[in-house]
Protein backbone atom coordinates (compact mmCIF):
# COMPACT_ATOMS: atom_id res chain seq x y z
CA UNK A 1 0.00 0.00 0.00
CA UNK A 2 3.24 2.45 0.49
CA UNK A 3 4.60 1.55 -2.29
CA UNK A 4 1.17 2.73 -4.38
CA UNK A 5 1.12 5.96 -2.15
CA UNK A 6 4.75 7.05 -3.36
CA UNK A 7 4.62 5.97 -6.60
CA UNK A 8 2.67 8.75 -8.04
CA UNK A 9 4.76 10.96 -5.81
CA UNK A 10 8.10 9.53 -7.41
CA UNK A 11 6.39 10.23 -10.70
CA UNK A 12 5.74 14.19 -10.02
CA UNK A 13 9.49 14.46 -8.56
CA UNK A 14 10.88 12.51 -11.72
CA UNK A 15 9.09 14.34 -14.32
CA UNK A 16 9.47 17.55 -12.51
CA UNK A 17 13.30 16.85 -12.37
CA UNK A 18 13.31 15.94 -16.25
CA UNK A 19 11.51 19.10 -16.77
CA UNK A 20 14.10 21.38 -14.62
CA UNK A 21 17.32 19.58 -16.50
CA UNK A 22 15.47 20.45 -19.55
CA UNK A 23 14.47 23.79 -18.74
CA UNK A 24 18.59 24.50 -17.34
CA UNK A 25 19.84 23.21 -20.57
CA UNK A 26 17.72 25.92 -22.79
CA UNK A 27 18.47 28.46 -20.61
CA UNK A 28 21.96 27.86 -20.71
CA UNK A 29 22.38 27.87 -24.86
CA UNK A 30 20.06 30.42 -25.17
CA UNK A 31 22.48 32.76 -22.63
CA UNK A 32 25.56 31.14 -24.59
CA UNK A 33 24.16 32.46 -27.55
CA UNK A 34 22.94 36.00 -26.87
CA UNK A 35 26.21 35.92 -24.98
CA UNK A 36 28.40 35.09 -27.95
CA UNK A 37 25.61 37.53 -30.40
CA UNK A 38 26.09 40.36 -27.81
CA UNK A 39 30.09 40.08 -28.10
CA UNK A 40 30.92 39.42 -31.45
CA UNK A 41 28.45 42.58 -32.29
CA UNK A 42 30.88 44.42 -30.25
CA UNK A 43 33.93 43.45 -31.63
CA UNK A 44 32.47 44.03 -35.40
CA UNK A 45 31.30 47.18 -34.02
CA UNK A 46 33.88 48.53 -31.67
CA UNK A 47 35.70 50.66 -34.72
CA UNK A 48 32.43 52.57 -35.40
CA UNK A 49 31.00 52.75 -32.67
CA UNK A 50 34.47 54.21 -30.73
CA UNK A 51 34.33 57.22 -33.52
CA UNK A 52 33.22 60.46 -32.71
CA UNK A 53 29.34 61.26 -33.98
CA UNK A 54 30.65 63.79 -36.33
CA UNK A 55 33.24 61.05 -37.66
CA UNK A 56 31.26 58.50 -38.11
CA UNK A 57 29.42 58.94 -41.89
CA UNK A 58 32.86 59.00 -43.04
CA UNK A 59 33.25 55.21 -41.67
CA UNK A 60 32.34 52.30 -44.14
CA UNK A 61 30.59 50.79 -41.62
CA UNK A 62 28.55 53.58 -41.29
CA UNK A 63 26.22 52.00 -43.86
CA UNK A 64 25.91 49.20 -42.03
CA UNK A 65 25.65 50.23 -37.94
CA UNK A 66 23.63 53.20 -37.85
CA UNK A 67 19.93 52.94 -36.66
CA UNK A 68 19.39 53.10 -40.69
CA UNK A 69 21.40 50.71 -41.32
CA UNK A 70 21.60 47.09 -43.14
CA UNK A 71 22.52 45.45 -39.66
CA UNK A 72 21.07 48.75 -37.15
CA UNK A 73 17.13 48.36 -38.83
CA UNK A 74 17.50 44.49 -38.11
CA UNK A 75 18.52 44.77 -34.50
CA UNK A 76 15.86 47.49 -33.51
CA UNK A 77 13.40 44.77 -35.98
CA UNK A 78 14.76 41.83 -33.75
CA UNK A 79 14.39 44.47 -30.36
CA UNK A 80 10.80 44.43 -31.23
CA UNK A 81 10.25 40.55 -31.44
CA UNK A 82 12.11 40.39 -28.20
CA UNK A 83 9.99 42.85 -26.64
CA UNK A 84 6.89 41.15 -27.60
CA UNK A 85 8.59 37.74 -25.85
CA UNK A 86 9.18 39.84 -23.07
CA UNK A 87 5.89 40.99 -22.68
CA UNK A 88 4.18 37.52 -22.77
CA UNK A 89 5.09 37.02 -19.29
CA UNK A 90 2.40 39.56 -17.94
CA UNK A 91 0.00 38.11 -20.55
CA UNK A 92 0.60 34.85 -18.99
CA UNK A 93 -1.38 35.66 -16.34
CA UNK A 94 -4.86 36.90 -18.35
CA UNK A 95 -4.56 33.82 -21.29
CA UNK A 96 -5.04 30.69 -19.69
CA UNK A 97 -3.52 28.39 -22.46
CA UNK A 98 -0.24 30.29 -21.64
CA UNK A 99 -0.45 29.39 -18.01
CA UNK A 100 -0.55 25.87 -18.86
CA UNK A 101 2.65 26.01 -20.30
CA UNK A 102 5.73 25.44 -17.97
CA UNK A 103 5.61 26.90 -14.40
CA UNK A 104 5.93 30.29 -13.23
CA UNK A 105 9.44 30.57 -11.88
CA UNK A 106 10.78 29.26 -15.73
CA UNK A 107 8.63 31.77 -17.43
CA UNK A 108 9.95 34.31 -14.76
CA UNK A 109 13.97 33.05 -15.75
CA UNK A 110 13.61 33.60 -19.60
CA UNK A 111 12.00 36.72 -18.69
CA UNK A 112 14.49 38.02 -16.95
CA UNK A 113 17.09 36.86 -19.93
CA UNK A 114 15.14 38.92 -22.70
CA UNK A 115 15.06 41.72 -20.03
CA UNK A 116 18.98 41.96 -19.99
CA UNK A 117 19.43 40.94 -23.43
CA UNK A 118 17.16 43.26 -24.94
CA UNK A 119 18.26 46.61 -24.05
CA UNK A 120 21.86 46.04 -24.88
CA UNK A 121 20.41 45.05 -28.05
CA UNK A 122 18.88 48.11 -28.69
CA UNK A 123 21.85 49.96 -27.52
CA UNK A 124 23.05 48.64 -30.38
CA UNK A 125 20.35 49.77 -32.83
CA UNK A 126 20.47 52.99 -31.38
CA UNK A 127 24.47 53.47 -32.34
CA UNK A 128 24.82 54.87 -28.53
CA UNK A 129 23.05 57.53 -30.11
CA UNK A 130 19.81 58.86 -27.53
CA UNK A 131 18.00 62.01 -28.34
CA UNK A 132 14.25 63.12 -29.35
CA UNK A 133 11.25 60.47 -28.85
CA UNK A 134 13.82 57.25 -29.54
CA UNK A 135 15.97 58.39 -26.76
CA UNK A 136 13.03 59.32 -24.23
CA UNK A 137 11.82 55.40 -25.24
CA UNK A 138 15.20 54.26 -24.67
CA UNK A 139 15.87 55.77 -21.14
CA UNK A 140 12.03 54.72 -20.08
CA UNK A 141 13.34 51.08 -21.45
CA UNK A 142 15.99 51.68 -18.98
CA UNK A 143 13.93 52.31 -16.13
CA UNK A 144 11.72 49.39 -16.52
CA UNK A 145 14.82 46.91 -17.09
CA UNK A 146 16.30 48.60 -13.73
CA UNK A 147 12.68 47.85 -11.92
CA UNK A 148 12.52 44.66 -13.09
CA UNK A 149 15.78 43.73 -11.13
CA UNK A 150 14.28 44.96 -8.13
CA UNK A 151 10.74 43.22 -8.78
CA UNK A 152 12.99 40.05 -9.51
CA UNK A 153 15.11 40.59 -6.14
CA UNK A 154 12.04 40.99 -4.01
CA UNK A 155 9.90 38.27 -5.28
CA UNK A 156 12.90 35.96 -4.72
CA UNK A 157 12.51 36.58 -0.83
CA UNK A 158 8.89 35.38 -0.96
CA UNK A 159 9.37 31.60 -0.48
CA UNK A 160 8.16 29.14 -2.10
CA UNK A 161 8.03 25.81 -2.29
CA UNK A 162 9.37 23.38 -5.80
CA UNK A 163 6.03 24.11 -7.46
CA UNK A 164 6.35 27.66 -7.20
CA UNK A 165 3.68 27.79 -4.39
CA UNK A 166 3.83 30.61 -2.27
CA UNK A 167 5.05 29.54 1.63
CA UNK A 168 2.52 30.35 4.49
CA UNK A 169 4.19 31.20 7.72
CA UNK A 170 3.53 28.30 9.50
CA UNK A 171 5.49 26.34 6.95
CA UNK A 172 8.18 28.19 7.08
CA UNK A 173 8.72 28.66 11.21
CA UNK A 174 8.24 24.59 11.05
CA UNK A 175 11.11 24.27 8.38
CA UNK A 176 12.88 26.81 11.12
CA UNK A 177 12.37 25.05 13.90
CA UNK A 178 13.48 21.40 12.33
CA UNK A 179 17.10 23.32 11.25
CA UNK A 180 17.55 24.88 14.43
CA UNK A 181 16.92 20.65 15.93
CA UNK A 182 19.75 19.95 13.70
CA UNK A 183 22.30 22.96 14.47
CA UNK A 184 21.73 22.08 18.49
CA UNK A 185 22.43 18.67 17.74
CA UNK A 186 25.73 19.52 16.11
CA UNK A 187 29.23 19.68 17.45
CA UNK A 188 31.43 21.12 15.25
CA UNK A 189 30.59 25.31 16.20
CA UNK A 190 29.41 26.61 19.34
CA UNK A 191 26.32 28.87 19.52
CA UNK A 192 28.52 32.35 19.26
CA UNK A 193 30.14 31.32 16.40
CA UNK A 194 26.93 30.65 14.94
CA UNK A 195 25.23 33.66 16.17
CA UNK A 196 26.55 36.26 13.20
CA UNK A 197 24.92 34.23 10.46
CA UNK A 198 21.66 33.95 12.56
CA UNK A 199 21.40 37.89 14.02
CA UNK A 200 18.00 38.66 12.03
CA UNK A 201 16.23 41.42 12.47
CA UNK A 202 12.35 40.77 14.21
CA UNK A 203 9.81 41.30 12.33
CA UNK A 204 8.53 44.19 14.73
CA UNK A 205 11.81 45.85 14.10
CA UNK A 206 11.28 45.19 9.98
CA UNK A 207 7.73 46.85 10.60
CA UNK A 208 9.47 49.98 11.84
CA UNK A 209 11.91 50.39 9.43
CA UNK A 210 11.55 52.82 6.33
CA UNK A 211 11.48 51.22 2.45
CA UNK A 212 14.65 52.13 1.45
CA UNK A 213 16.48 51.23 5.04
CA UNK A 214 14.71 47.60 4.77
CA UNK A 215 15.67 46.92 1.60
CA UNK A 216 18.73 47.67 2.33
CA UNK A 217 19.12 45.99 5.26
CA UNK A 218 17.84 42.81 3.07
CA UNK A 219 20.22 43.43 0.80
CA UNK A 220 23.12 43.44 3.00
CA UNK A 221 22.26 40.44 4.71
CA UNK A 222 22.35 38.72 1.44
CA UNK A 223 25.71 40.34 0.60
CA UNK A 224 27.93 39.53 3.79
CA UNK A 225 26.40 35.80 4.38
CA UNK A 226 28.87 34.18 2.26
CA UNK A 227 31.72 36.11 4.01
CA UNK A 228 30.01 34.92 7.08
CA UNK A 229 29.99 30.96 5.97
CA UNK A 230 33.54 31.69 4.62
CA UNK A 231 34.64 32.51 7.85
CA UNK A 232 32.77 29.24 9.48
CA UNK A 233 35.20 27.61 6.88
CA UNK A 234 37.94 29.02 8.06
CA UNK A 235 37.78 27.71 11.56
CA UNK A 236 37.54 23.90 10.31
CA UNK A 237 39.75 24.01 7.48
CA UNK A 238 43.43 23.39 6.94
CA UNK A 239 46.19 25.53 5.35
CA UNK A 240 46.02 24.24 1.68
CA UNK A 241 41.88 23.97 1.66
CA UNK A 242 41.23 27.43 2.77
CA UNK A 243 43.08 28.46 -1.04
CA UNK A 244 41.61 25.85 -2.57
CA UNK A 245 38.18 27.13 -1.41
CA UNK A 246 39.25 30.85 -1.85
CA UNK A 247 39.72 31.94 2.02
CA UNK A 248 36.31 29.45 2.61
CA UNK A 249 34.16 31.06 -0.10
CA UNK A 250 33.85 27.79 -2.09
CA UNK A 251 32.70 24.75 -1.28
CA UNK A 252 35.14 21.99 0.62
CA UNK A 253 35.14 18.28 0.31
CA UNK A 254 34.46 17.90 3.90
CA UNK A 255 30.89 16.37 3.71
CA UNK A 256 30.38 16.68 7.49
CA UNK A 257 31.35 20.74 7.09
CA UNK A 258 29.16 21.28 4.44
CA UNK A 259 26.23 19.49 5.40
CA UNK A 260 26.74 21.81 8.86
CA UNK A 261 27.38 24.89 6.49
CA UNK A 262 24.10 24.42 4.40
CA UNK A 263 22.31 23.92 7.18
CA UNK A 264 23.16 27.34 9.02
CA UNK A 265 23.13 28.83 5.94
CA UNK A 266 19.40 27.72 5.18
CA UNK A 267 18.42 28.47 8.59
CA UNK A 268 20.21 32.21 7.96
CA UNK A 269 17.72 32.71 4.81
CA UNK A 270 14.18 31.14 6.46
CA UNK A 271 15.09 33.51 9.04
CA UNK A 272 15.46 36.25 6.98
CA UNK A 273 12.06 35.03 4.80
CA UNK A 274 9.79 34.95 8.04
CA UNK A 275 10.87 38.31 9.62
CA UNK A 276 11.02 40.50 6.18
CA UNK A 277 7.89 38.38 4.57
CA UNK A 278 5.61 40.78 5.62
CA UNK A 279 7.19 43.80 4.09
CA UNK A 280 8.51 41.88 1.01
CA UNK A 281 5.01 41.21 0.14
CA UNK A 282 4.24 44.86 0.34
CA UNK A 283 6.54 46.04 -1.81
CA UNK A 284 6.35 43.31 -4.14
CA UNK A 285 2.58 44.71 -4.45
CA UNK A 286 3.78 48.08 -4.74
CA UNK A 287 6.58 47.00 -7.04
CA UNK A 288 3.51 45.85 -9.28
CA UNK A 289 1.63 49.16 -9.25
CA UNK A 290 4.92 51.29 -10.58
CA UNK A 291 6.31 48.63 -12.94
CA UNK A 292 3.26 48.55 -15.49
CA UNK A 293 2.86 52.37 -15.64
CA UNK A 294 6.38 52.41 -16.48
CA UNK A 295 5.73 49.37 -19.31
CA UNK A 296 2.65 50.88 -20.69
CA UNK A 297 4.18 54.54 -21.17
CA UNK A 298 7.62 52.49 -22.75
CA UNK A 299 5.33 50.80 -25.27
CA UNK A 300 3.66 54.12 -26.41
CA UNK A 301 6.94 55.53 -26.96
CA UNK A 302 7.74 52.86 -28.51
CA UNK A 303 4.73 53.17 -31.45
CA UNK A 304 5.50 56.66 -31.78
CA UNK A 305 9.09 55.42 -32.44
CA UNK A 306 8.06 53.31 -34.90
CA UNK A 307 5.52 55.61 -36.67
CA UNK A 308 7.67 58.31 -36.90
CA UNK A 309 10.73 56.09 -38.41
CA UNK A 310 8.04 54.78 -40.78
CA UNK A 311 6.87 58.01 -41.68
CA UNK A 312 10.10 59.37 -42.55
CA UNK A 313 10.79 56.67 -44.81
CA UNK A 314 7.68 57.27 -46.41
CA UNK A 315 8.32 60.69 -47.42
CA UNK A 316 11.67 59.96 -48.04
CA UNK A 317 10.75 57.53 -50.44
CA UNK A 318 8.17 60.17 -52.05
CA UNK A 319 10.71 62.63 -52.25
CA UNK A 320 13.12 60.48 -54.34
Amino acid sequence: MATLTASPEAARAASFEAGEAIHRILLTLAILTAAAAIVSLAVYGYPYYSLKVEDRPFSPLHAQLRSSGTIGLRLGMFSLGMFGVLFLYPLRKRWRWLSTIGSTRRWLNFHILFGVTTPIVVTFHTSFKWHGVAGLAYWTMIAVALSGFVGRYVYAKIPRSLNSVKLSMGELEAQTATLASRLGDQALFRGEELAPLLDIPSPEQIRKMKLARMLWTMLRLDCTRPFLVGRLRRRVLSGPQKITTLGGLLASHNRGLEAIIESVRRQSRLRAAVAFLERTERVFHLWHVIHRPFSISFVALILVHIGVALSVGVLSRLAG
